[in-house]
């Protein structure tokens, strides 16, 4: 052991030479009193505490670079759950707000959640995340909790499609609440339009529009929306009366469907009737 030692020594004997000087020099410098000694003792002290503060920046470097790292995950966990929670308190006001209006219906009614939405068209649609096996049917009504949302055209087991009322092939027998006028509401591809009404009937700005009893499809009195803008129509005897839907299309998620179905025996009565008036 003292062999491989030795051997190892003499290897490095530069090195070993050059470090034994350089210990016998340091300490040499530090045990004399010299004033040129001190002053050289003194700025070296100055520089190695230089060199030491600049050196030290770079641990602190990567030790704040992981602490930031750190802080961003905790700032984004923290904006996702601000999130949620938000989230959770707007749903919890929406299903109050539907609660109430299920309290008001009398009707047997099934609620369901707004699974896909087209907005942009003429046949403006919704998917439900409800179907044949919740009850649902097609000509069931569909009502929000601003009023009516439209009409049940389509249901497999689990999904259905709904007609909104901003779609050109829905069709509504509607009356004016205040004044009881009838008409026909119907979209046209840019707005919602209460059609039938004379010039000469009592329509205001601001009326609510609401289903009419005559409708064999629709429940009576359920809110449609507000009379926003009356026109008259050149070269007729009627007037153009815009309505503003009382849902919210764009914010609207979930809806309840009227286990109504229109009475058969009433639309067969209706028929016949007809066929007879026009022979």
């Amino acid at each position: 052991m003292i062999q491989r030692l030795y051997d190892i020594l003499f290897q490095f004997k530069e090195y070993a030479v050059l470090t034994l000087f350089i210990a016998v020099s340091l300490v040499l410098l530090a045990v004399n009193d010299n004033p040129q000694v001190k002053r050289l003792r003194s700025m070296a002290t100055v520089s190695f505490g230089l060199i030491q503060q600049q050196v030290i920046f770079i641990p602190n470097y990567f030790s704040l670079e992981r602490e930031n790292t750190m802080l961003r995950r905790t700032n984004i966990e923290l904006a996702d759950e601000d999130n949620q929670l938000r989230e959770a308190k707007l749903e919890n006001l929406r299903l109050r707000q539907l609660l109430g209006l299920k309290e008001r219906l009398p009707y047997d009614i099934v609620s369901g959640k707004i699974i896909g939405k087209n907005l942009s068209l003429l046949r403006n649609t919704l998917t439900l995340n409800v179907g044949a096996a919740d009850g649902v049917r097609p000509s069931m009504p569909v009502v929000g909790d601003g009023g009516l949302v439209g009409l049940i055209v389509s249901a497999s087991q689990h999904y259905s499609i709904v007609n909104m009322l901003l779609n050109i092939d829905l069709r509504a027998s509607a009356k004016i609440q205040r004044s009881r006028v009838d008409g026909i509401i119907a979209w046209d591809g840019k707005n919602l339009v209460l059609k039938n009404i004379a010039k000469t009937l009592d329509v205001k700005a601001g009326d609510v529009v609401i289903t009419s009893p005559y409708s064999s499809t629709y429940p009576p009195d359920i809110r449609i929306g507000v009379v926003s803008d009356i026109k008259e129509q050149a070269g007729t005897l009627f007037k153009s009366v815009y309505v503003t839907p009382g849902v919210d299309f764009v914010k609207l998620e979930e809806v309840f469907v009227l286990t109504s179905t229109p009475d058969e025996e009433r639309i067969e009565t209706e028929k016949r009737s007809t066929q007879k008036t026009t022979r």
